[in-house]
C-alpha cells in the first residue's frame, strides 16, 4: 500500500469518537465489483453490476459496521463473449434461476492497516461465510475530519465449486478472486 494511503487509513483508525454510525450509498458509476479465476496459464476477468447497497460503518468502534449488497448476476459481464455466456448459464452461476448474488457482514474487525470483513455470501442460492479484506482511503486533499466521500477496496476468494458453480472445471479454476472498488458518498 503507497504511504500516503496507510497514513489516510491510519488517520481512519485513529479518530476521535464518532457522533454514530454514518450511513453511505455507494455510486455505481465510480464503483466496480470485478472478479478473476484462472483459465489455464490466463485469466478470465469480470465484473457483476451493484443492485443494492446498505453500509453504515463507525469509524470508532468497527465492530458496529455492517454491510449488505445485492448484485445483479443476469448483468455479469466477462473478458471475452463466451466466458460471458459460460458465466450465466446454467453450469456456472445460472442466472435465469438465481439472478441475484448477496453479501451480508456478520463481523468487521481491524486488521492492522486493514480490516476484516466477515460475511455470507449467497451465490446460486447456497449460502457460505467469507472474509473480505477491506481497506479505506479519502480523496487526497480532504480534511481530516471529513469523511463524506470516501472509497473502499475489499478483496477475497471463493471456490465456485462450494456454490455448485462447477462447470467447465477441466479448463476454468475453482478459485475466483473478488476484486471491488466502491466510491461512497455519506447519505446524511
Amino acid at each position: 500500500m503507497p504511504r500516503p494511503a496507510i497514513l489516510a487509513f491510519l488517520a481512519l483508525l485513529a479518530l476521535p469518537a464518532q457522533a454514530a454510525t454514518i450511513a453511505y450509498q455507494i455510486d455505481p458509476a465510480a464503483s466496480t465489483v470485478a472478479f478473476e479465476t484462472d483459465f489455464g496459464p490466463d485469466l478470465i476477468t469480470g465484473s457483476i453490476p451493484l443492485e443494492t447497497a446498505d453500509l453504515r460503518l463507525d469509524f470508532d468502534n468497527v465492530a458496529n459496521c455492517t454491510i449488505e449488497v445485492a448484485l445483479d448476476v443476469t448483468g455479469a459481464r466477462a473478458s471475452f463473449p463466451f466466458a460471458a455466456q459460460a458465466l450465466k448459464g446454467p453450469k456456472v452461476l445460472d442466472a435465469r434461476e438465481f439472478p441475484q448474488m448477496t453479501f451480508e457482514s456478520v463481523s468487521v474487525r481491524r486488521a492492522g492497516e486493514a480490516a476484516d470483513v466477515t460475511g455470507n455470501i449467497t451465490i446460486r442460492g447456497v449460502t457460505r461465510p467469507v472474509i473480505l479484506r477491506a481497506q479505506i482511503f479519502r480523496p487526497q486533499g480532504s480534511k481530516a475530519d471529513d469523511f463524506s466521500h470516501l472509497t473502499v477496496k475489499l478483496s477475497g476468494r471463493v471456490n465456485r465449486s462450494d456454490f455448485g458453480a462447477a462447470g467447465w472445471s477441466d479448463m476454468v479454476g475453482d478459485e475466483v478472486r473478488i476484486l471491488i472498488t466502491a466510491r461512497i458518498d455519506a447519505t446524511g
